[in-house]
């Protein structure tokens, strides 16, 4: 985080040299008092305002910046829309050559969000939850994996056996289990590691 010290004959001008420094605006800095001055008395004991003011990390503005900047070095440039909701920030991108991006069943996507996550977290004091969707990938990828856990429940039942499915993030195991909760002939629960974890459809 960028932060500077700055003097002045008040705290108003104390900050306003900071600002001035670090070429920003009040917006986006946080300013912490650390003596608000003296004025004194036709000249003598007046003691100027000390202010230590930090430009803020803008969390969204950091996402962005970097998918822009690694979907460039891939080739394959996009724009963002971004939507933010307390702590998730839900980024859409959009582009010529975005099938690149999504890659095979979303792994390069996943890799991205993955990746874009934790650059935002990096120097941030609290956690922001970031989810990357591409013309729509991650509804058409529900709704496979809704179908693909109704299937391999049905294999499951017919063959009194259970079914791994391959290692998917979190979320998308969560679909999964989802999609079963109320089915009355299955169980299903996470296995393995990350990144290998996956789910496993029982018979109950």
């Amino acid at each position: 985080m960028k932060q500077i010290t700055a003097t002045g004959t008040t705290v108003d001008e104390a900050v306003q040299s900071a600002l001035e420094q670090l070429q920003t605006s009040k917006d986006q800095v946080q300013v912490d008092v650390i003596d608000e001055g003296k004025k004194g008395f036709l000249g003598f004991g007046s003691k100027p305002a000390i202010v230590k003011v930090s430009i803020q990390k803008n969390p969204v503005q950091d996402a962005e910046l970097f998918i822009i900047e690694v979907a460039k070095q891939m080739g394959a440039p996009v724009q963002v829309k971004t939507e933010v909701k307390d702590r998730d920030i839900a980024m859409e991108l959009e582009g010529e050559k975005i099938a690149m991006l999504i890659g095979k069943r979303g792994q390069t996507l996943n890799s991205l969000q993955y990746l874009t996550q934790l650059a935002v977290n990096r120097e941030s004091d609290q956690f922001y939850n970031v989810m990357l969707d591409a013309e729509g990938y991650r509804a058409r990828r529900k709704e496979t994996l809704e179908n693909l856990a109704k299937r391999l429940a049905e294999k499951a039942i017919s063959s009194g056996k259970e079914v791994k499915l391959e290692p998917m993030p979190s979320y998308e195991r969560k679909i999964i289990h989802s999609a079963l909760q109320n089915h009355k002939k299955v169980v299903t629960d996470s296995d393995g590691n990350d990144p290998r974890r996956h789910v496993v459809i029982r018979p109950s």
